[in-house]
């Protein structure tokens, strides 16, 4: 949706100039929406990420968060740092009264899966967007759960190495940790565990996701669960065009540590939209527009709010 012309947009800034930061400013940029792309700030002056941002007429100050707090207008703020770093930076902005939008694992603030419990966090000072691994995977637990119980969700993310920057290996423990309790706190698992794989191969691949969930119940109703699944994923797919599944859930019944369970196993494949990352960054692309998303819907029904 964009902005009305009688309304004044929101300002927001972005904390971060690598890829992440830089997908995230180039989708602002393009969509014209809500939010007006205030900022990039960062802290390397030789940072490549500035540099592009003052060549497309933003600005950009690598005096990092201080630049942000200077600008009493911004009120959304895109952190695409890392999780140590937003740690130390979250309550500067909570002071402010500026909303942060945490890509990061640090989980500061509570998690959110647009497609899943956006509604519930709109008021919320920070927003933790969990993981790329969460934002692909959980969807589809919650759509199993919201037809069956869950006992156990396991996924398994393989990106290509080349979309994996230092933020991203860094955090892999953070990554591995936040998302099982996505997995669990929102996708409804009694159990969630994470796994990511950094894929060297060349050409890249794109980033695929594979998800095993263990219903609680015996008796499943196939179809139902299906159904929500396929629903689940045209939902993420109006704001992640290449989010899609490569075939139907596959129910295998065998022996597992509960017993004999039916396995339900989903195959999904996200490819990105090439705004400013190559398409095989799908894990990446994935978190800059559920960010997005996200921040649109904050700015929009603040504006609603002031008219």
């Amino acid at each position: 949706m964009s902005a009305s012309v009688g309304n004044s947009r929101v300002k927001a800034a972005i904390l971060g100039s690598g890829n992440i930061g830089s997908d995230l400013m180039h989708k602002l940029l393009k969509q014209q929406g809500w939010m007006e792309m205030a900022l990039l700030a960062g802290i390397d002056p030789r940072s490549e990420g500035l540099a592009r941002a003052r060549s497309l007429g933003v600005n950009a100050s690598h005096d990092g968060v201080n630049a942000i707090l200077d600008d009493p207008d911004i009120r959304i703020v895109f952190d695409a740092t890392s999780a140590g770093a937003h740690i130390k930076v979250a309550e500067l902005l909570r002071e402010a009264g500026k909303m942060a939008i945490d890509l990061t694992p640090a989980a500061v603030g509570p998690y959110v899966v647009p497609p899943v419990n956006l509604e519930e966090h709109l008021d919320k000072p920070n927003i933790n967007m969990i993981t790329c691994g969460g934002q692909a995977t959980i969807p589809l637990v919650y759509a199993v759960n919201r037809v069956t119980p869950v006992a156990y969700a396991e996924m398994v993310s393989t990106v290509a190495s080349l979309s994996a920057g230092p933020g991203t290996r860094q955090n892999i423990d953070e990554f591995t940790f936040t998302t099982s309790r996505g997995l669990e706190t929102l996708g409804g698992a009694r159990l969630g565990k994470a796994i990511i794989v950094l894929n060297p191969a060349d050409p890249p691949i794109l980033m695929r996701n594979t998800v095993y969930v263990v219903p609680d119940q015996d008796e499943l109703d196939e179809q139902a669960i299906t159904d929500s699944v396929e629903r689940m994923v045209t939902d993420v797919q109006r704001y992640v065009p290449g989010y899609r599944l490569k075939n139907p859930p596959v129910f295998d019944r065998r022996d597992t540590p509960w017993g004999m369970k039916t396995i339900i196993a989903m195959l999904l494949e996200v490819e990105g939209a090439g705004d400013y990352l190559p398409t095989y960054a799908g894990n990446l692309d994935i978190m800059t527009a559920s960010a997005y998303r996200v921040g649109e819907l904050i700015a929009e029904r603040s504006q609603e709010v002031t008219v």
